[in-house]
């Protein structure tokens, strides 16, 4: 089990989505596949075709990741998305 951790973003958009859970997936990619099974759409909002999107990033034990980054039992996945303004 991943220790997942999502943007104060996604929530409201997902009814019922904590920001905290925890995942079964050997990857960040079946994690994320794993949560837009329960929460359809969520995928959507996270990644762009087959990568991420550009203002998303992922972080698995405070690295720097990508979607094919493996999930060690215990790691904690932390996904962000940048804030911009003008």
């Amino acid at each position: 089990m991943a220790d997942v951790h999502l943007p104060p973003t996604l929530p409201p958009l997902f009814p019922g989505l904590p920001r905290h859970l925890d995942v079964a997936a050997a990857s960040v990619r079946e994690a994320i596949d794993s949560l837009d099974a329960r929460w359809p759409g969520l995928r959507d909002r996270v990644c762009e075709g087959a990568e991420l999107r550009r203002h998303i990033r992922v972080f698995v034990d405070g690295e720097r990741a990508g979607l094919d980054t493996p999930l060690p039992a215990g790691a904690r996945l932390d996904v962000i998305a940048a804030i911009s303004g003008g």
